[in-house]
């Protein structure tokens, strides 16, 4: 997904700042679907706007600069739904937790179990902010999209309880040797 359609499906929901795209798309319910700085979200919203996908109207503030409020237009509207019936790129998935597994052998226990309960803890904050967002997910695509969520974490938490101790155990296994030969 672009940031030009993500800008687009944060606006579809309603109207929004760039500051709220930005926190929308970072830790709002948009965050699970692609990254967007604010490098980016202001110059896509800047070429939407040139192109009549959205408009923006300035809302004074006390004290402030206005500050630029963006909507979505009927062609912006209908550009977004287009973009989400062309092919969807693949899922990606970044994991720094997974280099470290993947490493298991090279690094001591310890360090191993920290990583384990750091992502544990992850996963459950996870959680809990999806779980949180459930009276407020009024929306059927919202809701299961949310579940999916759910689903996912809790299959990724069973998985680091049934089978982290094996990757604490490739830790072991590969530090006996260079403890034997010291």
């Amino acid at each position: 997904m672009s940031v030009r359609s993500l800008c687009l499906a944060i606006l579809s929901f309603g109207d929004a700042t760039g500051y709220e795209i930005r926190k929308e798309s970072t830790e709002g319910r948009f965050s699970y679907f692609d990254d967007a700085s604010f490098g980016s979200i202001y110059p896509a919203l800047a070429r939407l706007e040139a192109e009549g996908m959205v408009t923006v109207r300035e809302e004074p503030q006390a004290g402030k600069p206005a500050r630029k409020v963006y909507s979505i237009t009927e062609a912006g509207r209908t550009e977004f739904i287009h973009s989400l019936c062309e092919p969807q790129a693949p899922d990606t998935f970044k994991s720094p937790f997974l280099l470290i597994a993947l490493n298991a052998a090279q690094l001591p226990p310890e360090v191993i179990r920290r990583a384990l309960e750091r992502r544990k803890a992850q996963v459950l904050d996870e959680l809990r902010l999806l779980t949180e967002t459930e009276e407020e997910c009024s929306h059927p695509g919202s809701a299961w999209t949310r579940e999916y969520g759910i689903t996912c974490m809790n299959c990724t938490l069973a998985y680091l309880e049934e089978h982290g101790e094996a990757l604490i155990k490739i830790a072991e296994d590969a530090a006996r040797p260079a403890a034997a030969a010291e």
